[in-house]
């Protein structure tokens, strides 16, 4: 799989910086969720905070960066019109925790909204990310921000919470993590030929992999300064408020660390009852689809080969067919099926899996625990950005992770992050495939590993609409 160049055509000083890159140099971020009180203050404010707001030209490295997102409800509040606001997809005006939202996502039970920190009533307004280097340096940045929306008059803080990266770039289940991500064709970043993915996958305003623009908002009602929008694509003729801009959902993901170990470590003991720790990490990563390091199983069926390594050279069809190296069920294997799905040629499921990429920006968190025999709460701050949220996001959740539409699985689903659909009698009787010569074998999986804690689907628009938004 060779790097190609990658000519860069898109406008990267409009489009907000972390579409395209994860801000590895940063590595300390906070989340800010904020209300509006007062419409007119708050976009004065808005006004205010467009310089500090990072666009993907990165010719420099910043010290510190923002970028901004809006809830359906924050548009509404801040005076987008009825008929404007409507013009937006409808999994993002209706949002994530409603009852069809809960339904694709398996979002019941422990994870059903009602038992979240933020994000139940979809009402969230005005998502704020702040990046920097330290701690230290984070901690300055967040309360000077803080102190900046409060004293606007038009805004109050409703929820805030933190994300970090690790300099082993690993998440809290100690696999390294934002391996094989896609390249945005245009964006002047080379990459693997498999993973040059048509600007419209992740950008409103520009042809997907079916060779069509994605559904962006216009508007449809004038208001506001509707010259500073460029015109929509389709040839309508009106102003398109999303060019240049995505949608991000946002998960919070408790990880049990302890369990997914403990659950790992049982299943694979000695007869004499005692650990086998090479076995353990081995069926721990078949269940992830990578080693801890990152190398993959294809490469290297029997064993880590240790290291940093990062070695995406491979594909699924040629080098593991039967799935006897890296597990069809497999969590990353699920995700990203590269050239492997079921019944399609090498060419046509490619094709099938750059339709269905995201953009990961994931960053670990710690809290407080509040059960007594766990000190630390820790998961991910899971966020992704795709331009169509039903067929990216999604589609990757309900279709590959909580079902079996394109692997040779019966009851599986994915060991991480997969859930039935709520009231399948063979809940309890789920399952992980570990394709084997001359069977199969099982192994049963009745409990879950990540719970979510808090949810949104947000409109990160470009600068431009940044800008706009405030006149409005």
């Amino acid at each position: 799989m060779s790097i190609v160049e990658n000519k860069c055509t898109l406008d990267l000083q409009d489009i907000q910086g972390m579409v395209t890159r994860g801000y590895s140099h940063l590595k300390h971020t906070a989340y800010l969720m904020l209300s509006l009180n007062n419409a007119e203050r708050a976009k004065t404010w808005l006004a205010n905070i467009l310089p500090l707001v990072d666009s993907a030209d990165h010719t420099q490295k910043k010290a510190r960066a923002a970028h901004l997102a809006f809830g359906a409800a924050g548009l509404k509040a801040l005076g987008l019109s009825a008929s404007n606001l409507a013009s937006f997809p409808f999994p993002f005006r209706e949002g994530i925790s409603t009852q069809n939202r809960n339904r694709v996502l398996g979002d019941y039970g422990e994870n059903a909204p009602e038992n979240w920190r933020w994000g139940a009533t979809n009402n969230e307004h005005i998502l704020l990310i702040l990046h920097a280097k330290t701690a230290d340096d984070l901690a300055v940045f967040v309360e000077e921000q803080k102190t900046i929306a409060q004293n606007s008059g038009g805004l109050d803080l409703s929820y805030q919470t933190y994300g970090y990266l690790r300099d082993d770039n690993k998440e809290p289940f100690g696999f390294h993590d934002g391996i094989s991500q896609p390249v945005i064709k245009g964006s002047g970043k080379p990459g693997p030929e498999n993973d040059l993915i048509e600007a419209g996958e992740f950008l409103l305003g520009h042809k997907n992999e079916h060779g069509q623009y994605p559904t962006s908002p216009v508007i449809e009602d004038e208001q506001g300064t509707t010259s500073l929008l460029p015109t929509a694509a389709d040839g309508s003729g009106k102003k398109d408020l999303g060019k240049n801009g995505t949608f991000l959902v946002f998960r919070q993901m408790e990880q049990h660390v302890d369990a997914f170990w403990e659950f790992m470590e049982q299943r694979t003991k000695n007869a004499d009852g005692s650990v086998n720790e090479l076995e353990k990490i081995k069926l721990a990563s078949k269940c992830i689809g990578r080693w801890p390091s990152g190398a993959s199983l294809v490469n290297y069926p029997d064993s880590d080969p240790g290291g940093d390594l990062k070695n995406d050279d491979f594909g699924y069809a040629d080098d593991d067919p039967n799935g006897l190296k890296c597990p069809f069920g497999s969590h990353l294997r699920r995700n990203n099926p590269r050239d492997s799905h079921r019944n399609y040629s090498k060419k046509q499921s490619l094709k099938i899996t750059r339709r269905h990429r995201i953009l990961r920006r994931g960053r670990n968190y710690e809290l407080p625990s509040s059960d007594a025999a766990q000190k630390t709460e820790v998961g991910l701050q899971f966020l992704c950005f795709n331009a169509n949220i039903e067929l990216q996001f999604e589609f990757i959740q309900h279709e590959w992770s909580n079902n079996n539409q394109m692997t040779h699985l019966s009851n599986d689903v994915d060991v991480l992050i997969g859930v039935p659909a709520e009231g399948n009698p063979t809940n309890k009787e789920r399952k992980f495939t570990l394709q084997s010569s001359p069977v199969n074998e099982f192994i049963n999986v009745n409990e879950r590993f990540v719970t979510i804690k808090g949810g949104g689907y947000f409109f990160f628009p470009s600068i431009t609409a940044l800008r706009y938004l405030s006149t409005i």
